[in-house]
């Protein structure tokens, strides 16, 4: 993610990145004040996205911030496929900068139209 946010950085992107270091209890006050402050969430988890903390940090947005967002909540998360063995197949399974930085253009796109 920070990867990302320094190549978005050079496009003229300015990219707030939120690391969530603990899951339970979920720090959503810094989520939404991360949402007000941007007005833009991308969401990214090595997990799969069906039934990953994406989706609840997903859900938390949506229901306490929805109105703050200029763009819908985009998540880059993990191929849904079982994590391979070998190393060229793991990092094409997990999310990469370049899908990233992809996620967040479209993004920034989508709200300025």
């Amino acid at each position: 993610a920070l990867q990302a946010a320094d190549q978005l950085s050079k496009e003229g992107i300015e990219a707030e990145v939120v690391d969530l270091r603990v899951l339970r209890p979920l720090d959503t006050a810094t989520i939404l004040q991360s949402v007000a402050r941007t007005h833009r969430a991308v969401i990214i988890d090595e997990a799969w996205r069906t039934g990953s903390f994406a989706a609840e940090i997903s859900a938390q947005i949506m229901e306490n911030a929805f109105d703050e967002l200029d763009a819908p909540v985009a998540r880059v998360c993990s191929a849904e496929v079982p994590m391979p063995y070998a190393r060229h197949l793991e990092e094409a399974a997990l999310p990469r900068v370049e899908t990233i930085v992809q996620a967040v253009e479209g993004m920034v796109q989508v709200s300025h139209v």
